[in-house]
């Protein structure tokens, strides 16, 4: 799924189905069944209600994510919190990324409009800025002598793992994420939210539409049992 100018999700792998989770809930019974049915979707909600989560890591994803820089800080922020939070419920995740030492890093994201800063959050950004045909140009030219310096340096010999340190937040990277379905859920919690930033609600919505489209009963069960 194409997200912003350059950047995509795609989910390439998925281990489990809606009744992976019921079954491994019901194992404690010694039960163990091959249709979903009414009872089930029940024992789901009473799960998320509860806060019973291991079933619901027994569901695999893993997402091949081209993102900028500042996206994928992001991302890997709030992952990392989750791993050490006390609190938290999305302790599983996987995380490879493409390594500026063995490749050249070369698409930079292009915003389509420029936002002010919001007066009642310190870190959001609020509307969009009329006329940024000013402010448009001198990014791109920034943007531009800055992978035309990036260039240069390594025509000149200079190695990647160095020339790379004056590349922009806004070059894109390119990772793999593997994660539970808690932790995706946990994800979609936090970052389809108003206050997070425009562009990584992209990533989280286009998440959610893959996850919803091959598990959309567990999604409507999450939504409602835990009123997100």
């Amino acid at each position: 799924m194409i997200v912003l100018d350059k950047g995509f999700v795609e989910l390439q792998d998925v281990f489990g189905d809606e009744l992976t989770v019921v079954n491994c809930a019901r194992v404690s019974f010694g039960k163990q069944k091959t249709d979903l049915g009414g009872e089930d979707v029940r024992l789901i909600k009473y799960l998320i209600r509860n806060k019973h989560f291991s079933p619901f890591r027994h569901v695999m994803f893993r997402f091949h994510i081209k993102a900028p820089e500042f996206v994928m800080r992001q991302w890997y922020k709030h992952v990392i919190g989750a791993e050490w939070s006390a609190g938290s419920f999305a302790p599983f995740h996987a995380w490879n990324e493409i390594s500026g030492r063995y490749v050249r890093l070369e698409d930079v994201y292009i915003p389509d409009k420029w936002r002010v800063q919001s007066e009642s959050s310190k870190q959001g950004s609020g509307g969009d800025i009329e006329d940024a045909t000013a402010i448009d140009e001198r990014y791109r030219e920034t943007i531009t002598g800055i992978m035309d310096a990036y260039h240069s340096l390594m025509e000149e010999g200079v190695a990647r793992e160095m020339a790379r340190m004056i590349l922009p937040m806004s070059v894109y990277t390119e990772s793999i994420w593997t994660c539970s379905f808690q932790a995706v859920m946990n994800f979609l919690e936090l970052r389809l939210d108003d206050h997070s930033q425009w562009e990584i609600r992209q990533y989280a919505g286009a998440v959610r539409d893959m996850v919803k489209e091959k598990f959309p009963t567990l999604m409507d069960c999450w939504a409602e049992a835990s009123n997100c």
